[in-house]
């Protein structure tokens, strides 16, 4: 294989490693949204609980209120009882403290039954708030493995870089710069591997007379129908590598 060659199917792999890598480091952002969406979900059903359960406590504590003025009602019209001065007063008087005492039994089986409530609430938000903390803990171990990931492909990308330069230096700029043009048009692919009379980058049939060109390993040539630089490896196979 022609010197030029080599460092064409060099630079190529030195390329789809530079794409591989900043690939992975521009979908780190979107990577990172796709990991907080169940945490914003488990955030959001925890505020709904939170709510629910401020809204229990509060009429409870309404309840606990409305039933006390009515206990305190009682012990006022208990204590008015020897003010009174006729039998039907006094009458209308136990009719009166008998239906504020029905208005507590209602009033308390009001409360046992928020109580309920509010230890339901209380229980689920636990609960909620428990997935909440396991969500923000699995976020932070994936960022923090996220950024050394990022860091190490950070160097990885300054090495492949500066072997970039060297290869690109060993080229003519003109052979450099058609390559270049092919990388930009052929989504990061400009030389790819003939075998068994395909194009490895397009999957389509080479003319016999050109493969035989291609596998001399001697001239740049090009693919008829994608225009990607072909070369030709002694050990290749069928199929993609």
């Amino acid at each position: 294989m022609q010197d030029f060659l080599k460092r064409l199917v060099q630079l190529q792999h030195t390329d789809t490693a530079i794409l591989e890598k900043r690939r992975f480091i521009d979908k780190v952002p979107l990577r990172i949204d796709e990991v907080d969406e169940p945490l914003r979900i488990a955030k959001a059903e925890l505020g709904k609980i939170r709510l629910k359960s401020e809204a229990a406590a509060k009429k409870k504590k309404d309840k606990e209120a409305a039933l006390a003025e009515i206990q305190d009602k009682i012990t006022r019209m208990k204590n008015r009882s020897a003010d009174l001065k006729t039998n039907k007063e006094y009458q209308a008087h136990l009719k009166e403290i008998e239906t504020s005492a029905k208005e507590i039994t209602v009033i308390e089986e009001q409360i046992l039954q928020v109580m309920d409530e509010v230890e339901a609430t209380a229980i689920d938000k636990a609960e909620r708030e428990k997935n909440v903390t396991a969500e923000e803990e699995r976020i932070q171990a994936f960022k923090k493995e996220l950024d050394a990931e990022v860091s190490r492909l950070g160097l990885e990308l300054a090495a492949l870089k500066e072997e970039r330069t060297k290869i690109v230096s060993e080229l003519e700029p003109d052979i450099y710069n058609a390559y270049f043009e092919l990388l930009q048009r052929g989504n990061g692919v400009a030389v790819v591997r003939a075998d068994q009379e395909i194009c490895l980058g397009c999957d389509m049939n080479i003319p016999p007379q050109l493969f035989v060109e291609i596998r001399k390993n001697a001239d740049l040539v090009q693919c008829p129908q994608c225009r990607r630089i072909l070369y030709y490896e002694e050990d290749s196979f069928s199929g993609r590598s």
